[in-house]
């Protein structure tokens, strides 16, 4: 029996941005959460988020992509959103995702799919279409990566790395991850953010930041502080020391198999981040041969900053 944590429903009863009836895949003793809107028999855009969010992250994506046609499907990873939360730090890798979203897709037997991946999403996502192309059309590629020979990771993230081990700022009880993206969306300053994070205080939130944090928190809001270790693998699992770990030599697999990817792909980029730099997409976008749309004034959660002009791009890109 899998120990976990489960998010309390009335977390999310507050989200007046996000109002979708909760959809579950059962996967061994858990339940993954994933949102299911728009015709059954409509071609499918798989929404896939990162670390530390969840399918809220495409609260402003789901609408206009439904108005157009799609079937999204936008599920939270094992940890994260609704889904169950294991409190066994070390139950978390990211083959397991891996796999735990492999049974969704055929579950539901999803063909006609376009994987829209970000952060996290992406070595997670695009496994899924480097395994089973016969379900996938389109690759919408956001800000990630995929481990391979050569590869150089950025100082932003081997100081994210950094930062969750022994000593480092999100090395404390219950860290409280969602002031990130109201940074990220420009609601609020650094020193607001780090301030509150380090001293586990209210920050103080109103109007539309408010909104935001609240949102974001909702899924971790009155766990113990185990209930956090999803959260807290997803950094730790970047392999950037060394390379047993993250699955990395099944990234550096998925990648010289989709280097040769012959459908659709497209990649979307926020140019100010320093993570995933703009740098780095365009070289990624030019080996796959593919299109580039760098977002000039987006960072690294574009999705909830410009979700409207990326839901333009994508169908921009699939009429192309």
């Amino acid at each position: 029996m899998t120990e976990f944590a489960r998010t309390p429903e009335e977390n999310f009863d507050g989200l007046s941005d996000f109002r979708y009836e909760p959809s579950y895949h059962a996967w061994q003793d858990l339940r993954l959460h994933y949102v299911d809107v728009g015709p059954r028999d409509a071609p499918v855009m798989l929404l896939l988020h990162g670390m530390p969010t969840w399918a809220y992250l495409y609260r402003d994506m789901i609408p206009p992509l439904v108005a157009a046609g799609y079937r999204c499907i936008a599920p939270d990873h094992m940890g994260f959103g609704r889904s169950d939360k294991p409190t066994d730090i070390h139950w978390y890798t990211i083959a397991r995702h891996t796999e735990i979203l492999t049974s969704l897709i055929v579950a539901l037997d999803l063909d006609r799919v376009t994987v829209v991946c970000q952060d996290w999403g992406g070595p997670i996502g695009l496994a899924q279409a480097a395994i089973m192309p016969e379900r996938f059309e389109h690759l919408v590629i956001m800000n990630t990566w995929l481990h391979h020979p050569g590869y150089e990771y950025s100082e932003a993230i081997r100081n994210w790395n950094r930062n969750w081990h022994e000593g480092g700022l999100f090395d404390r009880p219950e860290p409280d991850v969602a002031m990130l993206l109201v940074l990220a969306d420009g609601l609020a300053d650094r020193r607001t953010v780090f301030g509150a994070i380090a001293g586990g205080q209210d920050a103080g939130l109103t109007g539309k930041a408010a909104e935001i944090y609240w949102g974001y928190s909702a899924p971790y809001r009155g766990l113990p502080d185990a209930g956090y270790n999803g959260m807290r693998r997803f950094p730790l699992s970047i392999p950037v020391s060394s390379p047993d770990n993250g699955n990395a030599a099944a990234q550096a697999l998925h990648y010289r198999t989709l280097l040769g990817w012959q459908k659709g792909a497209h990649f979307i980029w926020g140019c100010v981040d320093d993570v995933f730099t703009e740098a780095w997409g365009r070289t990624w976008a030019e080996r796959m041969g593919a299109r580039f749309d760098g977002i000039p004034d987006a960072d690294h959660f574009l999705q909830s900053s410009h979700g409207a002009r990326i839901v333009e791009l994508i169908i921009d890109g699939k009429r192309g």
